[in-house]
């Protein structure tokens, strides 16, 4: 299969940026219209799934004479032909402004049709035109991550979640292997992630961790209470010493590890090796900050003299310390190590798996 990439998309985006819209009651010229004889459809090869790409139109008069239809609009010069003089549908991709497409993110709509776009000319409807844009999965992440939940202060990081990959390759109408693996995290649906069998590396295309949680942060320490203060007199007597802080609360650990599970078809056992799955602890907790020391007592204020003098006024009492910070939490432990199922392919993903893929497991 051929790998042209895709039409550039930024120049049209900025162009569509700075442009008009053109108003409601823009049409072409009657007199042009009755000269076309086609519509065609200039896509690129291949987009993947989730991607925008740039999509060109033309009108072929019926003196063979080609006229683009515009992605944008100039007021003061209008366009002869203008793409929202087409009516564009497709099920797998959303139509833009500008002419071009944002296609499905779900790879498995289009593992069978691939992009199928189509144009209608709305003053003419009797000329259209379809093309099909094949599926490129070069921009599907292939490395994943998952974690267990962060422990809430004080409490421990919950363990990395269970997850199962499974990988097999199938034939599809643009593939001839097309490796397909299917990623299920707990109960959640499964996410897929596609590519080209024939060109992907011998081991370890597809990384996974499941990490365990980080555990919560320690409890803060009992802040010190403040110093009493001195009694007023001649002289004012000494404020109370603050009390001292409390020391924080040691840190939370990190949760364990996910276990992670690889099922490969039993006729190709050896695509178990394109998954690398690690399942480190979580990080544990940071300590608590110790607490904050209580502030000294005010001094006595000192009384007036009978002979008019003033008595000193009475010392404040010190600040208590600050409390130590708690100790970090320890990380989590390691996971266990991969388990790996080999099962034939017609049950490698289950019969709740789309029906496009069912299709091509069972060789329709």
């Amino acid at each position: 299969m051929t790998t042209r990439r895709l039409l550039p998309l930024a120049g049209i985006a900025l162009a569509a940026a700075c442009a008009h819209k053109p108003p409601a009651d823009f049409a072409p010229d009657p007199g042009l219209v009755a000269h076309i004889r086609r519509i065609r459809i200039r896509a690129p090869q291949i987009a993947c799934p989730g991607q925008s790409f740039a999509v060109y139109y033309d009108a072929i008069l019926d003196d063979g004479t080609r006229i683009q239809f515009d992605g944008h609009y100039d007021r003061n010069h209008p366009p002869r032909l203008h793409v929202s003089f087409l009516d564009r549908e497709s099920w797998t991709a959303r139509a833009l402004d500008d002419g071009g497409w944002t296609a499905s993110p779900d790879p498995m709509q289009t593992i069978r049709t691939g992009f199928v776009l189509t144009a209608t000319l709305k003053a003419k409807p009797s000329l259209a035109d379809t093309a099909v844009v094949a599926p490129d999965y070069g921009c599907l992440p292939h490395a994943l991550r998952f974690a267990g939940v962060t422990g809430r202060r004080g409490s421990a990081g919950g363990d990395g979640p269970a997850v199962s990959v499974r990988v097999g390759i199938v034939r599809s109408p643009f593939y001839d292997k097309l490796l397909v693996a299917a990623i299920t995290v707990e109960n959640q649906p499964p996410v897929y992630v596609l590519t080209d069998a024939t060109s992907i590396p011998p081991a370890n295309w597809l990384t996974l961790d499941s990490k365990g949680g980080n555990g919560g942060e320690g409890r803060p320490g009992q802040a010190g209470a403040d110093g009493v203060a001195g009694q007023d007199g001649c002289p004012g007597s000494a404020g109370g010493s603050g009390g001292n802080g409390g020391a924080g609360g040691g840190g939370a650990p990190g949760g364990r590890g996910g276990q992670v599970t690889i099922i490969a078809p039993a006729e190709l056992p050896y695509l178990a090796g394109i998954v690398a799955a690690r399942s480190p602890g979580g990080a544990g907790g940071a300590g608590g900050k110790g607490g904050a020391g209580g502030k000294g007592g005010a001094g006595g204020k000192g009384a007036a003299t009978s002979g008019g003098g003033h008595c000193a006024d009475g010392p404040s009492g010190q600040n208590g310390s600050d409390g130590s910070a708690g100790r970090d939490g320890p990380d989590g432990g390691w996971g266990p190590q991969p388990q790996i199922l080999t099962v034939p392919l017609h049950d490698l993903f289950g019969p709740g798996a789309p029906p496009e893929l069912l299709a091509l497991v069972s060789g329709n």
